[in-house]
C-alpha cells in the first residue's frame, strides 16, 4: 500500500501557540518564517517572534502514514497566506489563546474564514489550558458559539501528549469522513 500523506493546518490568532505546537510534536526541525517583533510594534508583548509566511513540521504515524503540519501565520497582514496553505488540507485545527478573551472574536473570525476555503473536518484547541487564568473549553465553547458536533479539546501546545491528542482527533474525523 502506498504511503499515505494527509495535510492539516493549524490555524489561529497571533500568539495563540500555533508554532509550540508544531514544535512540540514535530520528528523534523520545524520550519519556521518567524520574524522578529520590534518592541514598539502594537503586537509586541512578551513575544519576540511573529510567523509570516508559515511553519511546517512532520509526523510519521506508521509505515503508511505520515502528517504535514502547516502552521498559519496569526496576524491578519500576512492573511494572503491563509488560502494558499489551505490548498489541498484534509483538516485544521484552530488554536484559542483560552487566557485572552480579547483575542476569541479573531479566533472565531479565522474558524469561519478555514471553514469557507473548503469544506473540511476541524477541531479547535483550547491552549494554555495550564494558565491559571484559561477559561474551561466548556465556558470557551458557549463564548465561541461553538455547535455541540465540533470537538473543542483542552490543550497545552508544549505538551506532546496534549498535542497529540488534539491532532489524533482531528485524524479520527478527517478517516471518518473518508469512509462515508
Amino acid at each position: 500500500m502506498p504511503m499515505q500523506t494527509v495535510k492539516m493546518v493549524i490555524t489561529g490568532p497571533f500568539s495563540a501557540g500555533k508554532t509550540e505546537f508544531i514544535r512540540s510534536i514535530s520528528e523534523i526541525d520545524v520550519v519556521t518564517t518567524d520574524e522578529n517583533i520590534s518592541p514598539d510594534s502594537a503586537e509586541f508583548s512578551t513575544k519576540e517572534q511573529t510567523t509570516v509566511a508559515m511553519d511546517f513540521g512532520r509526523i510519521t504515524v506508521d509505515d503508511d502514514l505520515v502528517l504535514y503540519l502547516f502552521g498559519t501565520p496569526g496576524q491578519r497582514r500576512f492573511d494572503f497566506m491563509w488560502e494558499i496553505l489551505a490548498e489541498g488540507m484534509l483538516g485544521f485545527v484552530v488554536m484559542v489563546d483560552s487566557a485572552k478573551p480579547e483575542t476569541f472574536r479573531e479566533a472565531k473570525s479565522i474558524l469561519e474564514t478555514f471553514r469557507a476555503y473548503a469544506p473540511t473536518p476541524y477541531v479547535v484547541a483550547a491552549n494554555k489550558q495550564d494558565d491559571p487564568e484559561a477559561w474551561t473549553p466548556e465556558d470557551l465553547r458557549i463564548a465561541l458559539r461553538i455547535e455541540d458536533n465540533v470537538k473543542l479539546l483542552p490543550c497545552v501546545a508544549t505538551d506532546k501528549e496534549s498535542v497529540k491528542n488534539v491532532l489524533l482527533e482531528l485524524l479520527y474525523s478527517i478517516l471518518e469522513e473518508m469512509d462515508t
